[in-house]
């Protein structure tokens, strides 16, 4: 029976890369100078933007922002904590998403059967298998999803005839 799996996985190695150029950006930029603007990336994996100013924190999430989208990884993947701190120093956490949550993954789910598509989605880990007997039909589910907007990312994986 043809499958694929649904999955929302970041390239970690694309946020490295542009992780590196934003901070290229910032250690050059004028606007930045005499701000202490940073951005770390924690051992949890997610990423930490300190500043002086919550101004220039705004700016540094912009620049990072930008060097993401023009390394095609979506800014969906990202989930912006809020700013902590006051006056001289001032943080904020971005975390990188990485799989499909339980309830967007039950929403996918409910989708697929409130389609009426003869396929069946099944929900194994932080991914979603659907399988059917026709290809065109796991085709429409693909088209489906895509047509949706969950808040995640999606990917269409381990296409299996």
């Amino acid at each position: 029976m043809p499958s694929f799996d649904i999955v929302s996985k970041c390239d970690l190695h694309e946020v490295d890369n542009a992780v590196e150029q934003a901070r290229k950006e910032i250690n050059q930029r004028f606007d930045f100078k005499d701000t202490r603007t940073e951005i770390e990336k924690t051992a949890d994996g997610s990423l930490l933007l300190k500043s002086t100013t919550e101004d220039r924190l705004k700016a540094a999430l912009d620049v990072l922002q930008t060097r993401l989208v023009k390394r095609n990884v979506s800014l969906k993947f990202l989930d912006v904590g809020k700013l902590e701190g006051s006056g001289q120093n001032v943080r904020q956490t971005l975390k990188i998403k990485q799989g499909i949550a339980d309830e967007p993954a039950k929403k996918i789910q409910r989708l697929v059967k409130d389609s009426k598509i003869k396929v069946q989605a099944s929900i194994q880990g932080d991914t979603v298998r659907v399988t059917g007997k026709q290809r065109d039909d796991l085709q429409s589910v693909m088209a489906l999803l895509r047509g949706q907007d969950l808040g995640i990312e999606l990917q269409f994986t381990n296409f299996r005839d």
